[in-house]
């Protein structure tokens, strides 16, 4: 028995050994790893801050800038100034097409701009793919009568291409004293070919508030209601009195019995952000979320939600956009579309997608007089959708081909289709219908009667 109780025992301890040398093993093997892995680890964080070096960075930029004045071929193109102003201009240019390094002459220019009367063409115009890009005429300029429409890419101006230019540059360049004119070289989407146009410049006055005839407020007849006690109209941007007009159009229709609205938002570039934000306030009730804007600091953010000091919120509303709708356009259907989705307005998202220009750009200026225009926060919709470089979505998409974009330019445009003298041209061009409108009064007509339909069931079973 002791034998076989020190056999036992000696066997205990032969497996406690072997079970001590396996796990210092693991442990061993373990720390091993560890090291390896702390290792790869701390030479990819000092890989990047090699990478991220402000003062590595700083020396190769200065080494290519004596490299280049030493060895470039032509000796007046590399002063210190030029060399700098250029690698600004390209480091910031690179960020996105809204942001840019303004010399102290060009920021000049800039202030001199928005403090005097300038001439202009009436488009807005973006940068896409490298390309100068209209992304709307408006309605009632020299843009929109010489046939510009959004989408087309100006490739020259004046003879000078447009590829890579600044927006900053591009618009110094449509810009000019009124009365004088520009050459554009246009390509369109469907074209296999460029084609040129004049546009005299000038002062840039339009009413922002139109009916489906194009009557502004100010005319006593305007605004009359469409079928089934449906109301129009039309936003061609977000001027300084673009809230107050719309409000006085829609209490115009309100007394005559509107129950719902046909907002039209096509090919509105945008502008001024406080008026979005007043009309979306119009369609929802008190303190609900209209939009953020949020950057990367704390300074950047900001929200705004509707007062309800004019609630139309019962009011169902059919909001027309496409690829010209941008901006505060993008702002106002966004609003709409996702305030629908939390049950606090009723309203549909009708044509195409919008452009995605949804950033805040902020001049910040330098001691040399210089300003860096840099995009500084975007633009998010109530459910936090972001609109930059995305757009809105609508519920209901309806597209509509150039043809049909062209014709009803014209019948908007100067004289309508009396302007064409051609009588077989101007009566097929009668027959073009704007099916993204019909689409929308189709909506409202059926959502109305639904609404009838339940209305009524609602009172046959509180008499029953």
């Amino acid at each position: 028995m002791p034998w076989r109780r020190a056999q036992g025992n000696l066997r205990t301890v032969e497996e406690s050994l072997m079970k001590n040398r396996i796990a210092y093993g693991v442990v061993a093997t373990g720390l091993v790893v560890n090291l390896v892995l702390g290792s790869m680890v701390f030479n990819m964080v000092a890989d990047d801050k090699v990478k991220d070096d402000p003062y590595e960075s700083m020396r190769t930029l200065t080494q290519v800038m004596e490299m280049i004045r030493e060895d470039y071929v032509d000796s007046g193109k590399v002063s210190y100034e030029e060399l700098v102003n250029a690698a600004l201009k390209g480091m910031v240019s690179a960020l996105d097409p809204h942001s840019e390094y303004m010399p102290p002459k060009r920021f000049e220019d800039l202030r001199s701009d928005t403090e005097g009367e300038f001439g202009g063409l009436g488009i807005v115009v973006s940068v896409r793919d490298n390309w100068l890009t209209v992304v709307s005429p408006m309605e009632g300029t020299p843009g929109f009568d010489a046939g510009i429409i959004s989408g087309d890419r100006i490739v020259e101006i004046d003879g000078e291409s447009t590829e890579n230019v600044t927006l900053t540059e591009a618009v110094g360049k449509l810009r000019g004293r009124p009365g004088t004119e520009v050459k554009l070289t246009l390509f369109r989407r469907g074209k296999s070919d460029t084609f040129t146009v004049s546009v005299e410049r000038a002062v840039i006055k339009v009413a922002t508030v139109k009916d489906i005839n194009g009557h502004s407020i100010d005319r006593d007849e305007s605004f009359k209601l469409l079928d089934e006690q449906i109301g129009y109209v039309r936003l061609l941007q977000f001027g300084e009195h673009t809230a107050a007009d719309l409000r006085s159009a829609l209490k115009r229709m309100k007394d005559q019995g509107m129950t719902s609205l046909v907002l039209d938002l096509r090919g509105n570039p945008g502008g001024l952000l406080d008026q979005a934000v007043e009309i979306c306030d119009f369609f929802l009730p008190r303190n609900n979320p209209i939009l953020t804007t949020e950057g990367r600091k704390q300074s950047q953010l900001s929200s705004y939600s509707s007062r309800g000091m004019v609630d139309y919120s019962k009011v169902r509303v059919a909001v027309l956009v496409n690829r010209g709708s941008a901006s505060a356009s993008e702002i106002v259907a966004g609003c709409l579309q996702d305030s629908t989705a939390q049950g606090v307005c009723d309203a549909v998202i009708i044509g195409e997608q919008t452009f995605g220009k949804g950033s805040v750009q902020s001049i910040l200026p330098l001691e040399n007089g210089a300003a860096l225009r840099l995009t500084t926060a975007k633009y998010y919709t109530p459910s936090h959708k972001v609109i930059h470089e995305r757009g809105i979505t609508p519920d209901i998409n309806v597209p509509m081909s150039l043809e049909q974009q062209r014709v009803l330019a014209i019948k908007r445009g100067p004289g309508g289709l009396n302007s064409i003298d051609d009588e077989a041209e101007r009566n097929r061009y009668a027959e073009v219908t704007d099916s993204q409108l019909d689409r929308a009064i189709d909506v409202l007509k059926g959502l109305s009667l639904l609404m009838n339909e339940e209305e009524k069931g609602e009172q046959e079973v509180a008499r029953k």
